[in-house]
């Protein structure tokens, strides 16, 4: 899935076809990129929210944890990463912390996190009616009708619904740049590949032109 893509790719297609930016910050602890379904688990403080979420995963589900962002405990470890590759589940993304870096290493399922921390959870909580069909990343609420794509700059979410759509529009996004990047390597600047000279003739006659409306109209792609 989103094959061949980065979640930089992603974003642009996503204000491309004016689909909202659902994005955060966390960085990779084992892994290059996953994408796949959303699993989504909110945990309160014990392992078996996990494990009551492999129940009724697919296989290339991603898991998505919701720590609230916690920075005082980590919330997976690696038996939750060894649950996960059992139940067939592609990756783990984590709005909080994890702990045992070694053993998921060495494990190798993709794992993105906020960092890492050796405390585990202190705590257990009432579990939240809804703790297997939602979860809250960042200022994001993502379900199982979301698909996620991590890699090194972070997370993005999109609508299941609209993935072939948004593929094929940060697929031309993808070419497009690279292209120009080729271009950029041969001696062709990339002020000379989007004509800025006229951009910045037109704007002065005209103010209200942005550099995104020159760009479509050049066929660039270095904003979205």
């Amino acid at each position: 899935m989103l094959e061949g893509l980065t979640t930089a790719h992603l974003a642009d297609a996503c204000v491309r076809a004016g689909v909202p930016v659902r994005t955060v910050s966390v960085t990779a602890v084992v892994g290059e990129r996953v994408a796949g379904r959303v699993l989504p688990a909110q945990h309160v403080g014990s392992v078996d929210v996990f494990l009551e979420a492999f129940e009724s995963a697919a296989e290339g589900d991603v898991l998505v944890v919701d720590n609230g962002g916690r920075r005082d405990e980590a919330c997976v470890g690696d038996l939750a990463a060894l649950e996960a590759v059992a139940a067939g589940v592609a990756g783990i993304v984590i709005w909080g912390l994890h702990r045992d870096t070694a053993e998921i290493t060495a494990i190798g399922l993709p794992v993105f996190s906020l960092g890492a921390l050796p405390t585990g959870p202190l705590r257990l909580d009432p579990q939240p009616a809804d703790a297997l069909s939602r979860a809250t990343i960042g200022e994001w609420t993502v379900t199982r009708d979301d698909v996620v794509l991590a890699d090194a700059d972070g997370a993005i979410f999109v609508p299941a619904d609209r993935v072939d759509e948004l593929q094929a529009l940060a697929e031309g996004i993808r070419d497009t740049e690279h292209r120009q990047a080729a271009d950029i390597r041969g001696g062709r600047t990339l002020r000379e590949q989007v004509s800025f000279a006229e951009y910045l003739e037109k704007r002065a006659a005209d103010p209200s032109l942005t550099f995104r409306q020159h760009l479509r109209a050049v066929r660039g792609a270095i904003e979205e």
